[in-house]
This record gives structure tokens, sequence and C-alpha cells, in this order.
């Protein structure tokens, strides 16, 4: 069902939580990947937005396939951090004309067009949200395992 990891011990909503994230952040690598070429005219000296563009798809694709492959705290984290900052850079670039700042060029654009743009806010801030809620989930196992661990030993040392 899903590549590298053990189904069976997972729930069903940590899967139906990697399956949001890794979506989210496939979506928003192919409309990156998808509009790179159309904003490589605006550029600094060192970046293009068409580089920042294509390096937020890659990253993007990084963190949806860790998070498959080992879906632990780190991946979980790692998918939030790259689908909230996304989702903060779209929201802020939409509204904030930031300017320029070192190589990074001007990339205000204060419409909601093309819809791609609109597809991607919309995956990266549900990625966010799942991967957040993931690593909630995720979180709290690990400080729960460590117990039941403890107190399974000490049952079976207890009864010998």
């Amino acid at each position: 069902m899903v590549i590298g990891m053990n189904v069976r011990n997972r729930s069903t909503t940590e899967i139906a939580l990697i399956a949001v994230v890794v979506v989210g952040l496939a979506i928003d690598a192919f409309v990156h990947f998808d509009l790179a070429s159309a904003f490589a005219g605006n550029k600094t000296s060192t970046l293009s937005e068409a580089d920042i563009f294509r390096a937020d798809a890659t990253v993007a694709l990084i963190a949806a396939v860790a998070l498959l492959v080992r879906p632990r705290r780190y991946t979980a984290a790692l998918a939030f951090l790259v689908a909230a900052a996304g989702t903060a850079a779209v929201i802020i670039f939409r509204y904030v004309d930031v300017g320029s700042f070192g190589p990074i060029p001007n990339m205000y654009d204060p419409y909601w067009a093309p819809f791609e743009k609109s597809l991607s806010v919309i995956g990266e801030a549900a990625a966010a949200v799942a991967a957040f809620a993931l690593l909630a989930i995720l979180h709290k196992q690990s400080r729960t395992e460590p117990a039941k661990q403890s107190f399974a030993s000490s049952t079976s040392a207890s009864s010998v």
C-alpha cells in the first residue's frame, strides 16, 4: 500500500495523514516544476525565481519520499517545515511586497493567478496541517512506548 512502511504497525489515522502529506507535497512539487520556467526572467545576479521554484519542488519531493520510506518524527518534522515554509512564502509574497533581498529576487505577486498558485497553497497548507498532526501522534507514541516496554519487562521479571 505505502512504500517502505510496515502498514500493520500503523493506524488508519497515521496512514491517512501520511497520504495527505505526500499528496500535498507532490502537488507543491508538480506546480513549482511546472511554473518555474514562467518565472525565469525574475532574477538577481545570483538566483532566479525559477531556481527557487525548482529548489522548492526538489525539497518537497525529498520530504515526501523520506516520509514514505521512513515515517518517523524527524521525517514528519521535515515534511511539516517544508510544507509550512511553502505556505508562508506563497501568502507573504501574495500580500507583502518584500522586495529583493540578498540573492533573492522580488517575488511579490499580488494575484491568485494562475490557478496552480491556489492549488499549490492548498496542497502545502493541507500537508503542513497533516504533518503537524502526524508529528504529534508519533511524538505521543514515542513517549508512551518506553513506559509500556518498562512495564512489560518489570512484570515479566517479577513473574519469574
